[in-house]
């Protein structure tokens, strides 16, 4: 006779608690997708480089109009967490320190995908767009391009551009600034 199983999932708080146990450490590249604890790929250079070239030229485009977090988590729900490269979020006084950034937060997930794609595009893209998140922007090393989401319906994205080097982007809420893609690209 077969037996049935369930599986735990963990929430947000369940997560923090095993921080705080020391079962997760800060050095552990980890993130809470649908209640699950997911190992991150290793950092390679190139990806690195890109998060760090976003990082300023996205610092320097919008001074003071953001908050630019690097590898931060995102709150989405209760039980999803994720740590993208990058997030633009709308500006806050104590910088977020009193409270988590939520997806209601941003205007911009940056994700760099070298070894990630397929995951960043067929878990986290669903869940960054049933969270409410505005818009998501993939530079697809591999490819050497930008994959741009807008338009968020449910758990996708409604408007989906691939972008190359010679053209232009702008984030949708801070329409102001265009980002050249071969600047984004390292």
């Amino acid at each position: 006779m077969p037996v049935e199983t369930t599986k735990k999932l963990f929430s947000v708080d369940d997560y923090y608690r095993m921080l705080d146990a020391g079962i997760l450490t800060p050095e552990d590249r980890v993130e809470l997708i649908d209640g699950e604890i997911f190992e991150m790929s290793p950092i390679g250079s190139r990806h690195l480089g890109c998060v760090n070239r976003a990082t300023r030229l996205f610092t320097m485009a919008f001074a003071k109009r953001v908050v630019v977090s690097v590898q931060n988590p995102l709150l989405l729900n209760n039980y999803t967490e994720p740590e993208p490269d990058l997030v633009l979020l709308k500006p806050r006084a104590d910088e977020y320190a009193a409270k988590k950034p939520a997806a209601a937060d941003a205007f911009l997930v940056l994700e760099v995908a070298e070894t990630t794609l397929g995951f960043d595009r067929g878990v986290k893209l669903p869940r960054y767009a049933k969270a409410g998140v505005p818009e998501v922007w993939i530079e697809n090393l591999n490819e050497d391009c930008l994959l741009v989401y807008r338009d968020s319906t449910g758990a996708a994205y409604s408007t989906c551009l691939t972008l190359h080097r010679g053209e232009s982007v702008s984030v949708m809420a801070l329409p102001d600034v265009a980002f050249a893609v071969e600047d984004l690209l390292v």
